[in-house]
């Protein structure tokens, strides 16, 4: 199924980056990724630089923390424009990229909140 074919929708809620996927056919799932994941990709992409990363690299890179959570934080990143992607390889789309991933989670979490 192509990228396309699914609307993807994410939240804070209760601390947690959520991901809500809903397919074409009408069905969904949806996916959570902690903070401190977060945090640990968001962290590593900056600490990457201009070598940039990839997906795997970051599975390999952190072994203890669940490969899905960390897929999350990094879709999340992208769809922030927080990293730019050239063939499957993600950049730091600025010199502060922790600071931007941080001030996007706590802008969802703020709304979240309604405040």
């Amino acid at each position: 199924m192509r990228r396309s074919q699914r609307e993807v929708v994410f939240e804070v809620r209760r601390g947690r980056l959520v991901r809500h996927v809903t397919l074409a056919n009408g069905r969904g799932y949806v996916q959570h990724c902690t903070r401190d994941v977060f945090e640990q990709v968001a962290c590593l992409v900056a600490e990457r630089g201009e070598a940039g990363v990839t997906t795997g690299e970051l599975w390999e890179a952190l072994p203890n923390l669940p490969c899905t959570q960390i897929s999350i934080a990094l879709a999340f990143l992208k769809e922030r424009g927080v990293v730019d992607v050239d063939a499957r390889r993600c950049y730091a789309a600025s010199t502060t990229l922790y600071e931007d991933a941080m001030t996007e989670f706590h802008f969802l979490a703020h709304v979240a909140s309604g405040s």
